[in-house]
């Protein structure tokens, strides 16, 4: 009987802690509209639709975590190693100055959009956005190859774009 419930709360923690993988974007999450560095607001899907063909990678960050700016030496050196993929910075900060500014002092380069709902918005529901940076990569047919990263250096954000 100790076996049993044993094994029954081992299989239970793993289905409850395990995230679902997603692979295509709900229309929600397409539909949604972010901010460009113009003012222009702009679909997710239209922002997918501009690089088709192309392997995305989105880091969902934020001027004020610690961890998204502590990662960035790491993501510059993503973007030197891997320069035909397309970087996607998605700004869960609470004003556009405070992004704008950010994005000067660490100069990040790439396509920036700034989240009016943050990660609680659709996308952050989509993916469970529970920690940031959070390292999305979206491959060149629009389907999510890899959604929920947390470091920079994580070796999956590699594989995933070789």
């Amino acid at each position: 009987m100790r076996k049993i419930i044993y094994i029954l709360v081992v299989c239970l923690s793993f289905i409850s802690c395990s995230k679902d993988i997603k692979t295509q974007l709900s229309d929600d999450v397409l539909n949604e509209t972010y901010i460009n560095l113009e003012g222009d607001s702009i679909s997710f899907r239209d922002m997918l639709a501009k690089h088709k063909g192309k392997q995305i990678v989105i880091d969902v960050w934020a001027s004020w975590c610690r961890d998204c700016i502590l990662g960035l030496p790491e993501l510059k050196a993503l973007q030197a190693e891997k320069p035909d993929a397309v970087y996607v910075f998605l700004s869960a900060d609470r004003s556009i100055d405070t992004w704008k500014r950010a994005i000067k002092k660490h100069d990040i380069q790439g396509e920036h959009y700034f989240m009016p709902d943050g990660t609680k918005g659709y996308l952050g529901k989509f993916v469970d956005i529970d920690w940031i940076p959070r390292y999305m990569i979206v491959d060149s047919n629009g389907h999510i190859e890899l959604f929920d990263a947390i470091e920079a250096d994580d070796p999956l954000i590699r594989e995933t774009l070789n």
